[in-house]
C-alpha cells in the first residue's frame, strides 16, 4: 500500500469534500422531504410530536456520539499521516461509546414519564422508538468516524444517504396508504441507522486488503487523553444542538402550543439541510487538518480553512438572498401548517446559518490544533446567551424571537472561535 504522504493528504481534502458534498446534498434534500411529506400526512399536533421526537433524538445522538466520531477521525488520520495503518486505537473509543450509550439508557428509563408525557405527547410508542433509535445510532456514528479517519468518503456518504432514504420510505408508506399514523412515520427514525450499516462490510473488505505500512512513532491514545477530548467535543455538540433545537423546546414550554413549536421547527429546518451538507466539509476537513498538523504543515492547513470560509460566505449570501425573495412562498408550498413566515426573519436564519457553518470550520481547525477545551468554552457561552434570549420576552412573536436569536448567537460564536483559532498550537 502506498505511503499516505503529505502530498496525498493535501489532495484528499478537496476530493473528499466533493464526494461527500454530492452524497450529503442529496441526503439533506431527502431529509427535508421526510418532514415535508410528514407535514402533509399528519395533523399539526402529530407532526409537532414527530418534530419534537427528531429534536430530542438528534440532540441526544449528536451530543453523545459525535465526540467519538471526531475522536476516531482525528486519531486515525494522525496515525495514517505517520504511516501507521494497523493496530489503530479502537479500544478506548469503543469503551467511551458503550459507556455513553449505557448512560443514556439508564437516564432515559429513570425519566421515562417525563420524556414520554412532556416531550412526546404522552405516546408510549414514540418513547420506545426514541430508545431504540439512540442505541442504534451508537454503531452508526462509530462507523462514520472510522470511515472518515481512513478517508473512505464514498462509503461515508453512502452510509448517511441510506439512513435518510430509508427514513423517508416510512413517511411515503403513510402517504400512499400502506401504513398510517405518527407511529409509522416515527419508526423510520429507529430503522434508519440500522439500514445505514449495510456499507460497513464493504469497509471491512477494504481494510482487510490493506498491507502494513512503515510506521513512525505516535503517542498512545489512553483513556484519560481520549476521554478529555471526547468530553470537550460532547460539550461542543451539546451547545450546537442547543443552537438548533432549543428554540423548538422552549417554544413548546413557554407558549404551551405544540403547533407554534412546529412552526419554529420548520423555519430552523432551513439550517438543518446545510448543516447536514456541511458534514461533508467536517468529515474531510478534520482528518485533513489533523494530518497536516502531524506533519507541521501549517501553511496548507491555513489555506484549507481560508478556502472553506470563502465558499461558505458565498453559499450563505445566496441562501439569504433566496430566502428574502422566495422564502415565504417556498415555506407555504412545502409545509401545510397555516403559519405566516416573514421574509426578513427567514433571511436572518440564512445569515445565521452561514455564521454557524463558519464557526463549524473554525471549530474543526481548533480541534486539529488540540484546542478542544477552548473551543468548548466558546460554544457554551454562545449557547447560554441564546437560551437566555429565548426565555426573555424581548420579542413577543415566538417565531421572530427564535430567528433573531439564532442569527445573533451564531455571530457571537463565530467571533469567539475566531479568537480561539488565532491561538497557535502549543508545542
Amino acid at each position: 500500500m502506498p505511503d499516505p504522504g503529505r502530498g496525498q493528504d493535501r489532495s484528499s481534502y478537496g476530493r473528499g469534500a466533493r464526494i461527500l458534498s454530492a452524497g450529503l446534498a442529496t441526503t439533506g434534500l431527502v431529509t427535508f422531504a421526510y418532514f415535508s411529506v410528514s407535514s402533509h400526512v399528519l395533523s399539526d399536533d402529530d407532526y409537532a410530536n414527530i418534530s419534537l421526537l427528531w429534536s430530542v433524538l438528534f440532540v441526544t445522538v449528536t451530543v453523545l456520539y459525535r465526540p467519538i466520531e471526531q475522536l476516531l477521525s482525528r486519531t486515525i488520520a494522525d496515525r495514517r499521516a505517520r504511516g501507521i495503518e494497523h493496530d489503530l486505537p479502537l479500544r478506548v473509543p469503543l469503551l467511551l461509546q458503550g459507556g455513553f450509550a449505557l448512560a443514556f439508557l439508564v437516564v432515559a428509563l429513570l425519566l421515562r414519564a417525563v420524556i414520554r408525557d412532556q416531550l412526546l405527547g404522552e405516546s408510549e410508542a414514540l418513547y420506545w422508538i426514541l430508545i431504540v433509535a439512540v442505541l442504534a445510532y451508537a454503531a452508526s456514528y462509530f462507523a462514520r468516524g472510522w470511515l472518515a479517519g481512513h478517508q473512505w468518503f464514498s462509503l461515508y456518504g453512502g452510509l448517511v444517504f441510506l439512513e435518510s432514504a430509508s427514513r423517508l420510505m416510512f413517511a411515503l408508506a403513510v402517504a400512499v396508504g400502506i401504513a398510517e399514523g405518527q407511529t409509522a412515520v416515527a419508526l423510520g427514525m429507529a430503522a434508519a441507522p440500522l439500514f445505514s450499516l449495510i456499507v460497513v462490510p464493504l469497509a471491512f473488505r477494504r481494510r482487510t486488503a490493506a498491507e502494513p505500512a512503515t510506521a513512525r512513532p505516535a503517542d498512545d491514545l489512553g483513556l484519560a487523553r481520549g476521554g478529555r477530548f471526547a468530553f470537550a467535543v460532547l460539550l461542543i455538540m451539546l451547545a450546537e444542538q442547543t443552537l438548533v433545537n432549543a428554540a423548538v423546546l422552549t417554544t413548546k414550554i413557554t407558549a404551551q402550543d405544540a403547533a407554534i413549536a412546529g412552526f419554529v421547527f420548520n423555519a430552523l429546518l432551513i439550517v438543518r439541510a446545510p448543516l447536514t451538507l456541511f458534514q461533508a466539509i467536517q468529515g474531510s476537513l478534520l482528518p485533513h487538518l489533523a494530518g497536516l498538523e502531524a506533519g507541521e504543515d501549517r501553511a496548507a492547513a491555513a489555506h484549507a480553512v481560508r478556502i472553506t470560509l470563502l465558499a461558505i460566505a458565498g453559499f450563505a449570501a445566496a441562501v439569504a438572498l433566496g430566502l428574502l425573495l422566495l422564502g415565504p412562498w417556498a415555506m407555504d408550498l412545502l409545509f401545510d401548517d397555516g403559519a405566516t413566515y416573514g421574509r426578513w426573519g427567514l433571511a436572518l436564519v440564512g445569515v445565521g446559518m452561514g455564521l454557524h457553518l463558519a464557526a463549524g470550520t473554525l471549530n474543526q481547525a481548533a480541534l486539529a490544533r488540540d484546542h478542544a477545551i477552548r473551543a468548548a468554552l466558546a460554544w457554551l457561552v454562545a449557547a447560554a446567551v441564546f437560551v437566555a434570549w429565548l426565555v426573555a420576552p424581548v420579542i413577543d412573536d415566538e417565531l421572530l424571537r427564535a430567528e433573531v436569536g439564532y442569527a445573533g448567537a451564531a455571530g457571537l460564536l463565530c467571533a469567539l472561535l475566531a479568537v480561539v483559532y488565532s491561538v497557535r498550537r502549543e508545542g
